[in-house]
């Protein structure tokens, strides 16, 4: 649910801002509110889990969420959704890293791909089904749903994890001997990933870099990220230990889930926007499109986790990130009047690819590393999924807005009254109306109209061209960074058992 929640809102939020009397500008800050908070709380929630223990903290993340989403459902005013969505997005920061935290405690490395598998279900899943079941929710009953639907399940999740979990030994002793709260190393993350999560997600609405307030973002993140990364090596007790990033398997494993976290969220969103606004499907049959690219994650999950226990994770990453590319190369293959079965063919394809990246990723990524790094380093694991996966979604539809304008500009040039093909497909165009049923003059005024309409559609479909080219450039990537990376392969032991 919190993973969904990430793209939930999107298609909901021109039914918010007619609700609440606030513009489609303004309402787009109810997304941009959840994504600051949760970035900044994935970082520090490794050391929020030390003090508190998992158990404790899990819970209090749960309960935060339940009630931040019940406010959410039943808030009549546009500034209680933006605290309340704040508050979703602070606490549930910390439910992923340490969701992922608990499964690295109380699985041996030998039985963590099984438990990764039943998790990279959901984290796939959920920013596909987001938009689907948003719309869904919100044209069927109404947006308050989107947000209340969360209730009933947080209060099971709650009583659930009350009653089945309890803290390994290590985790008791960690928060008897947690160091003292940094506020220093807290307040340069939140200026550094709060500045860059407004500005990419605010960036097309203020025109980018010809805005001063998107300049003023990225420079306050620039300077975010230089001196919170300086200060966080050197000092003595830092909220996160960016010396995990030592460990090449993790570093290597982080880059790759931002790829994986950026393409995810970018495709999911790509696909439906195209069949929406080119092909003019409804929200509806926009998310059938996805749907079965869903069920591909499912059926394939299991067999990835058969096969890592005969191949080394990182080639079976290696074949993920190259059958990904390839997937995004061929969903180049977009035409103006693309029909439904070549556009589920093309998100099939691109799930196939991200089914062999989650697990094998999470799995090789952790193998390596001490039991003591790792809550930071589910903490900076998951913060690189989710922070690249909004940035995925914003740089994407910038880009297609960005490469539409200049493909007009580009094509439009062969317009001109002196253009031999244009002539000639003016006067078909003009023939076909009159045989249509209108007059000469008639067909002379609207011809030029119709081949402009053509124009607009072939431009559309050369910007996402181009996107899908970008990330497919971005998921060949994983390749060689696969093959940089030792095998791996734990030990049988049972630490973590206890």
């Amino acid at each position: 649910m919190e993973v969904l929640d990430t793209t939930i809102v999107n298609v909901s939020l021109p039914h918010i801002a007619g609700s609440l009397s606030v513009s489609n500008d303004e309402s787009a800050w109810a997304l941009t509110t959840y994504l600051v908070a949760n970035g900044i709380v994935l970082t520090i929630s490794g050391a929020l889990g030390r003090r508190l223990g998992r158990k404790r903290y899990f819970l209090t993340c749960i309960a935060g969420f339940t009630i931040a989403s019940l406010a959410c459902g039943t808030a009549d005013a546009f500034w209680q959704i933006l605290v309340f969505r704040a508050l979703q997005g602070l606490f549930g920061g910390g439910l992923q890293p340490t969701q992922q935290a608990i499964i690295l405690d109380h699985f041996p490395p030998e039985r963590r791909q099984a438990a990764f598998s039943l998790t990279a279900v959901a984290i796939i899943i959920a920013p596909i089904v987001g938009p689907v079941l948003g719309g869904w929710l919100t044209d069927s009953y109404s947006w308050h749903w989107i947000f209340l639907i969360n209730v009933p399940i947080g209060i099971v999740t709650f009583l659930s994890v009350m009653h089945l979990l309890e803290d390994p030994p290590h985790v008791l002793r960690d928060r008897r001997t947690a160091p003292p709260f940094d506020y220093i190393g807290t307040a340069l993350i939140a200026l550094a990933l709060g500045s860059l999560e407004i500005a990419t997600d605010r960036g097309e609405d203020f025109d980018w870099l010809g805005s001063q307030f998107i300049r003023i973002m990225f420079l306050l993140s620039a300077i975010g990220f230089l001196f919170g990364i300086v200060y966080l090596y050197y000092a003595r007790y830092p909220i996160v230990d960016l010396r995990v990033y030592a460990n090449r398997n993790f570093a290597l494993g982080s880059l790759q889930i931002a790829i994986m976290g950026l393409v995810l969220y970018a495709s999911a969103v790509l696909i439906p926007e195209f069949a929406q606004e080119q092909l003019g499907y409804t929200a509806t049959w926009a998310g059938l499109v996805l749907a079965p690219g869903a069920v591909v994650v499912v059926m394939l999950i299991p067999l990835v986790g058969r096969l890592l226990t005969r191949v080394p994770a990182k080639y079976v990453i290696a074949f993920g990130g190259f059958t990904l590319g390839a997937a995004l190369l061929y969903s180049r293959n977009l035409v103006p009047d693309l029909d439904f079965y070549h556009l589920v063919l093309l998100r099939g394809a691109q799930s196939a690819g991200l089914a062999f990246l989650f697990v094998p990723i999470s799995t090789v990524a952790y193998a390596t590393l001490p039991q003591s790094m790792t809550g930071d380093a589910t903490a900076l694991f998951n913060m690189a999924r989710n922070v690249f996966g909004g940035i995925g979604i914003s740089i994407s539809t910038a880009i297609v807005a960005n490469y539409q304008q200049v493909n007009q500009q580009n094509l439009i040039a062969n317009l001109a009254p002196t253009s031999q093909p244009y002539l000639v497909l003016l006067h078909q165009i003009e023939q076909a109306l009159v045989n249509a049923g209108y007059s000469f003059a008639q067909a002379a005024e609207m011809a030029p109209g119709q081949i402009y309409n053509l124009l607009r559609a072939q431009v559309a479909v050369l910007a996402y061209m181009e996107v899908f080219f970008i990330t497919a450039c971005m998921a060949f990537v994983m390749v060689p960074t696969a093959l940089l990376m030792s095998r791996g392969k734990p030990q049988r032991s049972n630490a973590g058992m206890d």
